[in-house]
Order: structure tokens, then sequence, then C-alpha cells
């Protein structure tokens, strides 16, 4: 299984970044990992909704050009299905047994996604009503993702 991560902006702390990493390394057992940064714009304070209509297009486009034709797509959205670790192994498990071969997760800035991009997922997963930093965000992804994987493998992970 491939799995993609396609998520606006760079991270900027370090311990971010080794997070990562580390999920990174873990998951290898287990698929081929791609994470993909596309450039954040510049959010000033204060905004109106014209702006931020104008930032979430750009940054919209820029992920919709990122995502490979065939894969599923499950965009990062407060509105979405919230699952349990246990539902989220299932999910990633029935596509691959399905004939899914690459899944292709979205995270968006700071604003969110475009009403375009999530219309372009084929699922909209939330992971709480709460908001999070998006750049511990992919943390937090990665993190399911492999528990995902231990949760399937029957692994000591999950415990």
């Amino acid at each position: 299984m491939k799995i993609t991560v396609i998520a606006v902006g760079r991270i900027k702390e370090r311990y971010l970044e080794d997070a990562v990493s580390e999920y990174a390394k873990r998951l290898s057992r287990f698929c081929r990992l791609e994470i993909v940064q596309v450039d954040d714009e510049k959010t000033p304070d204060g905004i109106g909704k014209a702006e931020t209509d104008r930032i979430l297009e750009k940054e919209g486009d820029r992920i919709l050009a990122r995502i490979r034709p065939g894969s599923y797509v499950v965009a990062l959205a407060i509105g979405g299905r919230m699952m349990s670790s246990e539902e989220l192994s299932a999910k990633i498990a029935a596509l691959g047994v399905g004939g899914c071969s690459s899944i292709t997760f979205l995270i968006g800035g700071s604003l969110g996604l475009a009403e375009k991009v999530l219309d372009r997922a084929d699922f909209r997963l939330s992971f709480s009503p709460m908001t999070f930093p998006h750049q511990l965000m992919r943390v937090i992804l990665l993190e399911q993702i492999y528990r995902s994987y231990q949760i399937m493998s029957g692994g000591p992970y999950h415990k």
C-alpha cells in the first residue's frame, strides 16, 4: 500500500520533524510513505472572507495538483466522521482488500481546506471537534496510521 500525506506548509519545530521522521521509519515496515508539503499562503490577522477564500483557493490548487489519479483521498476536516483507532484500521484494511493500492491523506493549513478540496475527497475524517495546529496534525495522523497497521498485524503497540 502507498500512503501519501499532502500537507500545507512546512514544519518549523525540530521536535515535530523528529516525530514525523520516527513514524515514517516505523511505517516503512508496512507501507510506502510519501509526505508532500505544499506552500502555504501568508495569513495576516483579521482578514476578511474574500481574502480567506483567496488563500484557501491557492492552497487548494496546490493540493489538488499533487493528488495522484486513482488514489483514495481522505481529507482531514473538523466536520468529517470521527472514528476510533480500530475503525480507521479496519477502513485502511478494507481499502487494501478491496484493491485500493494508494491512499492520500490531506491536511490543510491554518484556515483548513478549500471546499473544492473537500469535494474531491472520497472520505472526510475528523480526529476531534477540537482544533489542532496543522503541523502537529501530521504527527497525530502518522501515529494513527502506524497504530492502524499495528492493529492489523496484532502487534503490541495498540494495547
